[in-house]
C-alpha cells in the first residue's frame, strides 16, 4: 500500500518538472497582472495619490493570485525544495517573481533575475508601522499588542488603569453603548495618567454602540421558556389577547423584511429560530434551537438576522450625538455593523466636520456580517484612502451571521486579506472569557489565545479577573512570539527533548 502511493506521488511530480512548472506560473502572473490591473482601475477614483495605494497594489494582486487553485502544484515546489507560495501574502510579486526565478535557474535559463530582497521587507514593514501607529508601540512588550474593554467602574478607580498597563494592556476599549460622556472622559484621563507614569504608548478606542438589532419588548406569560417546535410571534408592536409569546424589535421595519423560511437567532445564538409565517406587521416563528433548559426571552438581547443584507444606517442617532465627544478623545473609532464604502464615507464627512484641524483618528473596521465579509477589500481600500485602518474580527457576531462551521475557514481568510494590505487586525470575543468571569482559562481558551498571536492585537472583555488575564495572556504572546510570526514558524531550538534518552530509562 505504502509502495503504491510513493509510485503515484512521483508519477505526479514527474508531470511537474522545473520548467513546466515555470512556464504555468509564467502564465499565472499574466492573468494576476491582467485581473489585479482591473481592480486598481475601479479603486483609482477613491485611492488617488494616497499612501495606502502600494498596499491596495498588494491586496490587488492577493485577490487575483488567490482566484487561482494551486494546491497541486504545491508538492512539485516542494520536492524542489521551493516556496510553495503558502506565506506570500505581504508581498505577493515578489513572492511569485522568485519561485518563477528559480525554476528557470533549475531548468538552466540565467535569463530570468530574482526580485531585490528588499521587496520582501517592504510589506512586513508596513504592517509593523501601521500596527504601532494604530496601537501603540511596545519594545518590550510581544509583538501582538493586547487591548481590554474598561468596565464602568474604571471611571472611579484610577488605581484598574495602573494595574492593567502595569501588565502589559497596550490600548483601552470604550464601549459607547453603555455610561456617558463624564464617565468615558474619567477612563480616558485615567489611562493617559497611568500610561505616561508608566512610561508606555497606550491608546484609546472608542466603539460606537451602532445600531445592534435587539428585542424591545417581551410580552409572555412568566417564565415562559422556548423549546424546538414551540412558536412565537415578532410584531411591528405588540397586539391585544395574543396566544403566543411576542416581542418587538428596535428597528420595528425590519419585520417587514422577513419571509417564510427566514432564520433568526437571538441572544448570541442562545435561541435559533425559522419564520413559518406572515400577516401584517407581524411574523410566527418556530424555535429551531434552544438549550435543554430552554429559552426565557428577554428584552434588550440581541437579535441577528443572517441572509438578509440589512438596510440599516451603520450610524445612529446616538452615535452622531456623541461624535464631537468620540473625535476629540479617541486615538481609534470602532465602527460597529460597517458593510459598505458608503458607510465609511458618511463617518469621514461627519468627523471632518468635528475635527477642527486635528488629524483624523484611525478607523476600526468591526467585520459581523457576511455582507462587510464580501466587501472587505472595498472597505479597506476606502478607508485606507482616507485614515489609518484597522479591522476587527467580531467573532461573536460573525459566528451567528455566517453559522459557527465557518468561523474558523473566514477569521483565516481575513487575517490573509488583512496581511495582503498591510492592514494590523484585533483577534476578539471571548479571548479568555472563563478567566476574565470566573478566574480560571480553559484549555480550549488557552489555544485559542496562543492562536491569537498571528494578529496584530487581542481583545479581552471586561470581568472582575481582567488584570490577570491580560498577564496571563501576556506570558502566552510572548512564549508564542518565539515560535510564530503570522504563518511562518521561527523554527527556535526546542528543548524539552535535549539529550540522549535511553529506552530502558
Amino acid at each position: 500500500m505504502m509502495t503504491d502511493t510513493i509510485t503515484n506521488a512521483q508519477r505526479d511530480l514527474d508531470e511537474y518538472r522545473p520548467d513546466a512548472l515555470r512556464d504555468r506560473l509564467g502564465t499565472l502572473r499574466r492573468e494576476i497582472d491582467e485581473y489585479a490591473g482591473m481592480l486598481l482601475d475601479a479603486w483609482r477614483p477613491t485611492l488617488g495619490g494616497s499612501h495606502f495605494l502600494p498596499s491596495a497594489e498588494n491586496l490587488a494582486h492577493y485577490l487575483a493570485f488567490r482566484r487561482a487553485e494551486l494546491r497541486d502544484m504545491q508538492p512539485g515546489l516542494q520536492a524542489l525544495g521551493l516556496s510553495t507560495l503558502g506565506r506570500s501574502e505581504a508581498h505577493v510579486m515578489p513572492s511569485l517573481d522568485a519561485v518563477i526565478a528559480s525554476l528557470a535557474r533549475i531548468a538552466g535559463s540565467t535569463e530570468v533575475q530574482f526580485p531585490a530582497a528588499q521587496a520582501f521587507m517592504v510589506g512586513p514593514a508596513t504592517l509593523l508601522e501601521n500596527q504601532s501607529g494604530i496601537f501603540g508601540k511596545d519594545p518590550a512588550g510581544p509583538r501582538t499588542r493586547i487591548m481590554v474593554t474598561l468596565p464602568s467602574e474604571a471611571a472611579q478607580d484610577a488605581r484598574l488603569l495602573m494595574a492593567l498597563i502595569g501588565e502589559g494592556a497596550d490600548c483601552v476599549r470604550i464601549n459607547c453603548a453603555h455610561d456617558d460622556e463624564d464617565a468615558w472622559a474619567a477612563m480616558i484621563g485615567h489611562t493617559r495618567q497611568a500610561a505616561k507614569a508608566l512610561g508606555r504608548d497606550v491608546r484609546v478606542l472608542m466603539d460606537l454602540a451602532g445600531p445592534k438589532i435587539r428585542i424591545r419588548e417581551v410580552d409572555a406569560k412568566k417564565d415562559t421558556r422556548l423549546f424546538p417546535g414551540d412558536r412565537f410571534i415578532i410584531a411591528a408592536s405588540l397586539a391585544d389577547k395574543c396566544p403566543l409569546p411576542q416581542v418587538t424589535l428596535s428597528h420595528p421595519q425590519l419585520v417587514d423584511q422577513l419571509m417564510a423560511g427566514t432564520g433568526l437567532w437571538m441572544d448570541d445564538g442562545k435561541l435559533g429560530a425559522r419564520v413559518v409565517g406572515a400577516s401584517e406587521a407581524a411574523v410566527t416563528a418556530e424555535v429551531t434551537f434552544a438549550r435543554s433548559k430552554g429559552y426565557r426571552l428577554k428584552p434588550e438581547k440581541g437579535v441577528n438576522l443572517p441572509g438578509l443584507d440589512l438596510d440599516i444606517p451603520a450610524l445612529t442617532e446616538d452615535d452622531l450625538l456623541h461624535l464631537s465627544f468620540v473625535a476629540a478623545n479617541a486615538d481609534i473609532i470602532g465602527y460597529s455593523f460597517v458593510q459598505t464604502p458608503a458607510d465609511i464615507r458618511r463617518l469621514a464627512d461627519e468627523l471632518a466636520g468635528r475635527m477642527e484641524g486635528r488629524e483624523m483618528p484611525a478607523l476600526m473596521l468591526k467585520i459581523e456580517t457576511p455582507l462587510a465579509v464580501r466587501n472587505l477589500p472595498r472597505l479597506l481600500v476606502q478607508t485606507g484612502s482616507m485614515m489609518p485602518v484597522a479591522v476587527m474580527i467580531a467573532r461573536g457576531d460573525l459566528a451567528v451571521e455566517i453559522g459557527l462551521p465557518r468561523l474558523s475557514e473566514v477569521q483565516e481568510e481575513i487575517l490573509w486579506l488583512c496581511e495582503a494590505a498591510h492592514v494590523p487586525v484585533v483577534w476578539a470575543t471571548q479571548v479568555l472569557e472563563t478567566l476574565v468571569k470566573e478566574g480560571a482559562a480553559t484549555r480550549a481558551e488557552t489555544t485559542d489565545a496562543a492562536m491569537g498571536q498571528r494578529a496584530e492585537c487581542v481583545m479581552l472583555n471586561k470581568g472582575p479577573h481582567i488584570v490577570e488575564a491580560v498577564a496571563f495572556l501576556d506570558g502566552i504572546l510572548r512564549r508564542m512570539d518565539r515560535h510564530q510570526t503570522k504563518k511562518s514558524a521561527k523554527l527556535g531550538a526546542l528543548g524539552a527533548w535535549d539529550g540522549p534518552q535511553h529506552l530502558n530509562d
